[in-house]
């Protein structure tokens, strides 16, 4: 079995669903200033694609008095590996929200929800169709897909354990502190460096979302161009040690944190053993040297407002 697969099938991050109370300028934010195309509504839910992409939708929001997120999403390999899983969930003493069956979302599929450790709704999905999608063109500064999520959690270091023993994510590395401990943890279930993150935070919350762009001329373009619109960036641009990518961190209109990236690094090699960056070296933040260091003022931002959706299922 190929190292950097899945041992549940669970092969890539799907989407991110955030509900927002001010569902309208969030809306002409990702679709207008952040690149993302909208392919469908559905009274206060607005569907949006990235370009590049075969997934049907990459964010969805949804009107809401409560800011929280809805789910995230993972594909599976197959119908079998979502039973399969589904199943082993069950028997671990995972909270099931539904059992296995057709998803009434875009694009159809069959999948089923559960709660993560820390209360967050996570969809496993398979056989959803690909919508049509093209090669972003030189220049082109919108998102070719999304990259990977991170979520802060009171104790990252179980919710790190809970994603390697139930869903069999791998640890790739871990950022360090010398007075805060294990700070984040990056999780992969393929062979990109990172998928999932889990970054330690005083309450349950969405860290950022990521999104890659074609290349770093478009990635340099795509952050000029939010800057310019005004949106609050919060540290970059700049080069992570851990997964080589570029970064750019803004804060949307609902305050959670959005982000450009591109180059994320992806692993070639079987051996490969996680490593242990500190923090405290100006290198692992930033090798290029360009963004500011990284200051507890940039790290409150990143920290969210707790989730009010901690537990409780998304109404759709």
């Amino acid at each position: 079995m190929n190292p950097h697969l899945n041992e549940h099938g669970i092969t890539h991050l799907r989407h991110v669903d955030l509900a927002v109370p001010d569902y309208a300028a969030q809306r002409t934010f990702y679709k207008d200033t952040w690149g993302l195309t909208e392919v469908g509504t559905d009274g206060d839910i607005s569907y949006l694609a990235a370009e590049g992409s075969p997934e049907q939708y990459i964010v969805r929001l949804r009107k809401s008095g409560d800011k929280r997120l809805d789910l995230i999403a993972f594909g599976a390999e197959s119908d079998a590996a979502v039973d399969a899983l589904a199943a082993k969930l069950g028997t671990a003493g995972v909270q099931l929200i539904g059992e296995p069956g057709p998803l009434q979302t875009a694009g159809g599929g069959y999948g089923f929800r559960f709660f993560d450790l820390d209360g967050r709704t996570v969809e496993i999905s398979s056989g959803v169709q690909v919508r049509q999608h093209r090669e972003i063109e030189e220049g082109e500064a919108i998102p070719v897909r999304i990259s990977h999520a991170v979520m802060n959690s009171t104790d990252p270091n179980a919710t790190r354990d809970w994603y390697a023993n139930v869903l069999g994510f791998k640890l790739t590395d871990t950022l360090w502190g010398e007075h805060m401990g294990e700070m984040m943890h990056f999780m992969r279930c393929n062979d990109w460096h990172h998928s999932l993150a889990i970054a330690r935070g005083p309450h349950t919350a969405v860290h950022h979302v990521s999104f890659e762009m074609r290349g770093l001329d478009e990635y340099m373009r795509g952050t000029g161009r939010v800057m310019r619109a005004g949106i609050k960036k919060i540290w970059g641009p700049g080069r992570h040690n851990a997964g080589n990518n570029t970064f750019s961190y803004f804060l949307d209109p609902s305050g959670n944190t959005m982000e450009y990236t591109t180059e994320l690094e992806r692993l070639t090699t079987d051996a490969w053993h996680p490593h242990v960056y500190d923090i405290a070296d100006p290198m692992t933040q930033d090798v290029w040297g360009t963004a500011d260091p990284m200051s507890e003022i940039i790290a409150r931002d990143s920290f969210n407002d707790p989730d009010k959706g901690v537990f409780v299922a998304p109404p759709v």
